[in-house]
């Protein structure tokens, strides 16, 4: 028996987003002075799969549709973070760039599962 978020390739794709986003958060060495930074990328990045599946267990494709809304929102927040954080030179160029283009098609994902959902 699967609850009906894991058929969602979106849900995989930004399950699979967050756990990149926590390995590259693994792998830095800053002493952990802006820990509250970290604990934010890691909050922002998980939100995205989580709204997803919480979205698909609401009773109304306008309350699911909500939640993708959402979602859309935290993605926002996790490339804003991943940005700030290229920029302090935390995480390389290339891997910002993967990560950037893995939620670009995440975005892109969403925006065609809101409009399903609308119509």
């Amino acid at each position: 028996m699967r609850f009906g978020y894991e058929d969602l390739n979106v849900w995989n794709r930004a399950t699979e987003f967050a756990v990149n986003t926590i390995n590259i958060i693994e792998k830095i060495d800053t002493g952990r002075k802006h820990f509250r930074l970290f604990e934010q990328l890691e909050a922002a990045a998980t939100s995205v799969p989580m709204n997803i599946a919480e979205g698909k267990g609401r009773f109304s494709s306008k309350e699911f549709t909500h939640f993708c809304f959402i979602a859309r929102g935290s993605l926002y927040e996790t490339i804003t973070l991943l940005e700030i954080f290229k920029r302090k030179g935390w995480i390389p160029e290339k891997e910002f760039m993967e990560l950037k283009s893995e939620a670009l098609e995440i975005a892109s994902m969403l925006k065609g599962l809101i409009n399903a959902l609308k119509s």
